[in-house]
């Protein structure tokens, strides 16, 4: 297994997709509840494959991820080539920019001096999609990319 077994509460709401995966093995619910009983192994194989076709299919069409810590943000861009980070770090320990009180002293403090931004660029590894799921393994969240543009822009002015 390339990835991770999707969660219960995952399948459950994939159900149609993973009829539709079944069939495409022209395994029937019959089948596939004999499969179950007689050869677990083999169930488990196929939850496993079924698991890393949808991460795949996710995770070729992510371009953003975010990560939130009480004191940093990281905010990622992933091209087909690179990953591109803004880092955002807060210097000030009385302030948990996870909270929305936290958040709202970093908007209107970007430029305090216990407010520090940097960026940096990486190179993905032979394998895009993996260096993803690491990420969203250590916490990140799929984004349409909005943070990552504005601070872009607070940055690149």
């Amino acid at each position: 297994m390339k990835y991770s077994r999707l969660t219960k509460e995952q399948f459950e709401e994939l159900h149609q997709e993973f009829i539709n995966f079944l069939a495409s093995q022209s395994i029937t619910a019959a089948e596939w509840e004999e499969i179950k009983k007689e050869q677990p192994k083999v169930a488990e194989d196929e939850l496993d494959v079924f698991s890393d076709l949808i991460w795949e299919g996710v995770l070729d069409k992510v371009s953003f991820l975010e990560h939130f810590s009480s004191n940093q943000m990281y905010l990622f861009n992933i091209t087909e080539v690179e990953i591109n980070l803004i880092a955002v770090t807060i210097e000030n320990e009385g302030i948990d920019i996870t909270t929305r009180d936290g958040y709202n002293w970093l908007q209107q403090n970007l430029m305090a001096d216990t407010v520090n931004m940097y960026t940096s660029s990486k190179v993905l590894s032979g394998d895009r999609n993996k260096d993803i799921f690491a990420l969203i393994q250590q916490g990140a969240v799929i984004t349409k990319g909005d943070l990552f543009s504005y601070f872009d822009k607070v940055i690149n002015t």
